[in-house]
């Protein structure tokens, strides 16, 4: 029940006759109507990587000053990553804009610094080129603290790259991040049984 002005005011007038403690049930009447805090993703305390070094690459944040190397390193494994990591052809596809490419840079810059989602590339220690990306962001799924998306190109795939890194992540995940439970789909979670559970959650 939705406690407004009115309910607010019989609850009142109740306690005016004997009813109910007027105190008491003036705050639970402001607690009901007082919409719930949505909880942020990490507390406002928490330092959130910027770099992180391996001998064998570095995790910086993705942003404009990297679509270049981003675009370069999806648009090489077009295929692969509609087969493996969206199982969509929305994204990547064939002749994306430097304008949308931009945009996408803009976009993850954007939550990263509002602390809604951290996105990084995944980069050769020299910084010349993107392996991939890890993608750490709310999940849309109950239960699990984040979520944690990995994609490499089909070179660094079929290099064995892809298990390298996703072993490294569940590590480094699990040592600086503060989530008790992370949900890697199409991973430790296979896709279809994901994509399920997340439908589900639309449907509520």
């Amino acid at each position: 029940m939705n406690l407004g002005i009115t309910g607010r005011s019989l609850v009142l007038a109740l306690a005016l006759l004997g009813s109910i403690p007027a105190a008491a049930q003036a705050a639970q009447a402001s607690d009901a109507a007082a919409p719930a805090a949505k909880a942020a993703f990490v507390a406002p305390d928490f330092r959130v990587p910027t770099l992180v070094e391996t001998p064998h690459f570095k995790l910086v944040p993705l942003g404009p000053a990297l679509v270049k190397i981003d675009y370069d390193a999806y648009m090489s494994s077009v295929e692969h990553l509609q087969k493996t990591f969206t199982r969509s052809t929305a994204w990547p596809h064939a002749g994306i804009s430097d304008a949308e490419a931009m945009k996408d840079m803009d976009g993850e810059q954007a939550r990263f610094r509002a602390r809604k989602a951290f996105s990084y590339s995944v980069l050769t220690p020299d910084g010349k080129r993107e392996r991939g990306c890890v993608y750490v962001s709310p999940s849309p799924v109950p239960g699990y603290g984040a979520q944690v998306r990995i994609w490499v190109t089909k070179a660094d795939y079929d290099a064995g790259f892809d298990a390298e890194l996703y072993a490294w992540a569940t590590k480094w995940v699990k040592a600086e991040w503060p989530f008790k439970r992370v949900a890697y789909p199409g991973r430790a979670i296979d896709w279809s049984t994901w994509d399920a559970l997340v439908a589900a959650q639309r449907t509520k």
